[in-house]
């Protein structure tokens, strides 16, 4: 939507990445997405890594994903679509992984689930727990627990779009945590906090945004990155993200209470003339 020398937006299904110039920000964890074609994907990132040596650019393949590090450090995990773990997609962002110090994922899954009235799950065991918080279909923001010296927060952030926008606002008021009333549609807070204690467990800006905001579902053109000028579709530059999802009748027995009665009768009177 924007062009010019500033803030880039890149496309990835219905997210997207917003590219700032400046000093490169690093995520204090991993950004996983899911790519369509694995063997296509290993291709492409074969064909740029010479020209990024020299860099922190790599790449290792598992049997879950392909992890990449970009030039500046941030990791990738690319998926293969799955519609059972990330939903039906086959170019999206599942998930972000933050890494997280011990002791805090407990806090962090109470204060999204009192705040924002979000699904939550807190996984794992004594010595290393998850944070999982439900943000839309099939996406996940999750916090990790770890052991390791984790670097300073340089002021990256996410965005995400809620149903409830005036209740957290007033939570987060009440609170002393917001950082930016941006418009009637957004306002913005960096620090989880013990719901209880009030007590810092963690920071990342976040961008929240009510359903009304004007770019709310706005469609997204993502790039079909098979094209080229030496093998090129007429009509295929624009990649569909999202798998064909089936909607089956439902198996159950008729409702048999006066209202569905008299409605299948209704139904059928009117099938029978329309004959």
């Amino acid at each position: 939507m924007n062009t010019g020398i500033g803030t880039m937006w890149i496309n990835v299904g219905k997210s997207q990445f917003h590219l700032p110039p400046g000093e490169p920000w690093v995520l204090r964890g991993a950004i996983g997405l899911v790519t369509p074609d694995r063997s296509a994907l290993l291709e492409r990132l074969a064909g740029i890594e010479k020209r990024l040596s020299g860099t922190e650019f790599a790449v290792t393949q598992t049997n879950d994903h392909v992890a990449v590090t970009c030039p500046w450090g941030n990791r990738f995990r690319l998926h293969s679509p799955d519609p059972e773990r990330f939903g039906p997609v086959n170019l999206g962002m599942p998930y972000l992984e933050f890494d997280v110090p011990k002791g805090v994922a407990k806090g962090i899954e109470k204060f999204y689930k009192k705040i924002f009235n979000a699904k939550t799950k807190l996984e794992g065991n004594g010595s290393g727990k998850t944070a999982r918080v439900n943000v839309g279909l099939g996406q996940d923001l999750l916090f990790r627990e770890t052991d390791k010296k984790l670097p300073d927060y340089d002021g990256h952030h996410i965005q995400v779009y809620v149903v409830d926008f005036s209740g957290p606002y007033k939570e987060l008021q009440k609170r002393e945590l917001l950082t930016e009333e941006s418009n009637a549609y957004q306002y913005r807070w960096e620090h989880i906090v013990d719901p209880d204690t009030n007590e810092v467990l963690f920071e990342i800006e976040h961008e929240i945004r009510s359903m009304t905001h004007p770019l709310y579902m706005r469609p997204l053109v993502n790039r079909n990155p098979m094209q080229s000028q030496q093998s090129y579709e007429m009509g295929g530059d624009e990649w569909d993200w999202q798998l064909r999802r089936s909607n089956p009748r439902l198996q159950t027995p008729p409702l048999t209470n006066p209202a569905a009665l008299a409605y299948q009768k209704r139904r059928q009177t009117r099938m029978a003339g329309a004959m």
